[in-house]
Parts: structure tokens; C-alpha cells; sequence
């Protein structure tokens, strides 16, 4: 069910539901710091194949998913544009799909980055999710984390995070966040999240009262079906549009 592709000479670690029928939906998963992809998180494959989701997880290295050169992946293309001009063509040719019918969403690192993209392009990603996101990630400038190869000082960095890339009027359809109250690290910048949303009346759904471990996999494995669950029906609501 897992394979191995080259999208633009660069490894994504792809998922095909089993059977002939064409898989209802596509998720584009955005990996953590850890760089660990969904090919070993059983309770996330376990939710594909329910589903019946094809999925691509991208490496993108320790980028935060940017529209910033990290030269550690690429010399001349930045994550985010890798992501819109190659990864997102391969849903199409190799299932059919194509927006509004892909789900983004991703796991700390992973998570910031699915947030700021979709805020940034919401009618490409109507539906996105972020799990324990790491949106303050200008906190961690200068620990050696990729963030000082892409931005030349801590305010800089700040200023392209998630919040604040946020449009009034033209922000993503369903939108859900979570992070663990013990995740002192991230927790705080999911909840300014949170604020800024409400105070520009974005509706958008959160839980910062599950505890399962903290920032750790005992978490991220806690919300998978709530996560997932949530994504397959916001894009059901999309293909409705449709009709």
C-alpha cells in the first residue's frame, strides 16, 4: 500500500488504498521535524485505507515548508513551491484528483507549514488540518533547526508565520487545529492562533483539552481518526458544492 516515487527528483513516500475503485480523496501530509512520513504510523494507515484516501508525504527536509530557499533541499526551489508546481500535479496524474477534493494537513513542523499554505492559498486547500503545530516557530531561530538558513533574523521569521498570513475574507472553509495542553512548547502559539481567528470572526474548529503525552507520537496517534475524520468530511461538504 506504501511505495516509493520521484515527484521532481525528490523521494515522497506515497499511499494507494487496495482495491480497483479510484480513491474518493487525496491528503497531502507535511512531516515533522523529526522527518518521519505516515509510512510507519499504522494508526494513520489504517485510517487511509478505511477511507479510502490516496496520500502523498513529501520529504522536504528541515524547510518548515517556506516559500523560503533552503539549501539543504533546494538550490533554486523552495518547499512551497515544490509543493503547488509538482506535488500537487501528481494527485491528477496519478488519480485523478485534483482541488478541491485533496485534504493538507500535517504534525508539528508539518502542521505551521499546512496552516500558513492553506491560509495563503485557501481556494487550492478548503479543507486543512495542523496537530500540535508549531506555528511561534521563530522561537526556534538559531537552534540549528534550518530556520536561520531561510531568514536573516528572528523578526523575519516571525513574520511569515501562520497567523499571519491570515485574509479576512478569503481563508479555508474548515479548519481545525489541536495541540496538547502538556506541549508547553507549542501550545501557546496554537492558542494565538486561535485569538487572532476569532477576532476576524473565521470560523475554524479547535481542542486544546486532550491530553495523551504531550508533544509526542502517543499524541498525534490519539487525534488521528478525530484529524482524519475531520478532513474526509469537510471534503465531502466541498464535492457537494459541486453538484
Amino acid at each position: 500500500m506504501w511505495t516509493v516515487a520521484e515527484i521532481a527528483g525528490k523521494r515522497a513516500d506515497v499511499f494507494d488504498p487496495s482495491g480497483a475503485a479510484k480513491p474518493r480523496f487525496g491528503m497531502l501530509y507535511l512531516h515533522s521535524g523529526g522527518l518521519e512520513t505516515l509510512r510507519d504510523a499504522p494508526v494513520y494507515t489504517k485510517l487511509l485505507e478505511q477511507h479510502r484516501l490516496a496520500c502523498i508525504c513529501p520529504h522536504g527536509q528541515l524547510s518548515w515548508w517556506s516559500d523560503r530557499i533552503l539549501p539543504a533541499f533546494d538550490a533554486k526551489l523552495s518547499a512551497e513551491r515544490y509543493l503547488l508546481e509538482h506535488v500537487m500535479p501528481f494527485f491528477r496524474e496519478r488519480w485523478g484528483l485534483a482541488p478541491p477534493a485533496i485534504g493538507l494537513f500535517g504534525i508539528s513542523m508539518g502542521g505551521q507549514g499546512a496552516l500558513r499554505l492553506a491560509f495563503k492559498q485557501a481556494k487550492l486547500f478548503p479543507v486543512v488540518a495542523g496537530i500540535a503545530s508549531s506555528i511561534d516557530c521563530y522561537e526556534r531561530y538559531g537552534h540549528g533547526l534550518g530556520l536561520e538558513d531561510m531568514y536573516d533574523s528572528k523578526e523575519q521569521c516571525r513574520q511569515d508565520i501562520a497567523t499571519l498570513h491570515i485574509h479576512p475574507s478569503n481563508f479555508p472553509a474548515h479548519i481545525l487545529f489541536c495541540v496538547d495542553p502538556d506541549d508547553e512548547r507549542w501550545y501557546r502559539g496554537n492558542d494565538r492562533l486561535h485569538e487572532k481567528l476569532n477576532a476576524l470572526g473565521v470560523p475554524h474548529t479547535v481542542d486544546f483539552t486532550t491530553r495523551a503525552g504531550g508533544h509526542s507520537w502517543d499524541y498525534f496517534n490519539h487525534v488521528a481518526e478525530r484529524v482524519v475524520t475531520f478532513l474526509v468530511k469537510g471534503l465531502e461538504q466541498e464535492s457537494r458544492r459541486l453538484l
